[in-house]
């Protein structure tokens, strides 16, 4: 012989509410965590602006100069941050990196006037490329082709 209890319908919502909301009270959700590689990001954020004009003392997208764009981009991407105007000026801002361990968002340095003086800046895509202003207007370069690569200064890793 069996009992068989019959509740009302609303009683039966009612009582599966609650187990519902027990459940979300009292069991743990995973922790999600989101971090963000600000040098890969401020890489990405300086490839938007690829085939934008060059303009001496340049400094916004209407035309940019090599360290307009470099001072441009990282106060824009998600760094926020205010880096100084010059390329000889950033060429003193932070650390020295070896070509050999390079990281996207790095800042990567060239004398493309005086021998051995900086006098243009890139930010380095990881790659084996950087993204700079050129003559022509904002490009993706690679190093390694003959006129950068005789002009490398050094590289400067301003993200911590």
């Amino acid at each position: 012989m069996s009992l068989t209890v019959r509740l009302p319908k609303f009683v039966k919502m009612v009582v599966s509410a609650l187990t519902i909301v027990a459940l979300f009270l009292f069991t743990q959700a995973p922790n999600a965590s989101a971090t963000i590689n600000y040098g890969e990001e401020v890489s990405a954020v300086a490839k938007n602006y690829v085939d934008s004009q060059y303009k001496w003392g340049g400094t916004s997208p209407k035309g940019f100069d090599a360290s307009g764009f470099t001072q441009y981009v990282y106060k824009n991407a998600a760094t926020k941050m205010n880096i100084p105007r010059t390329s000889a000026l950033q060429y003193k801002t932070g650390a020295s990196v070896k070509q050999s361990e390079l990281q996207s968002g790095d800042l990567v340095f060239y004398a493309t006037g005086e021998k051995g003086k900086v006098s243009f800046v890139g930010i380095y895509n990881g790659d084996g490329t950087f993204t700079g202003v050129t003559m022509s207007g904002v490009k993706v370069v690679k190093m390694s082709d003959k006129y950068w690569k005789e002009r490398y200064i050094g590289a400067k890793r301003i993200i911590e």
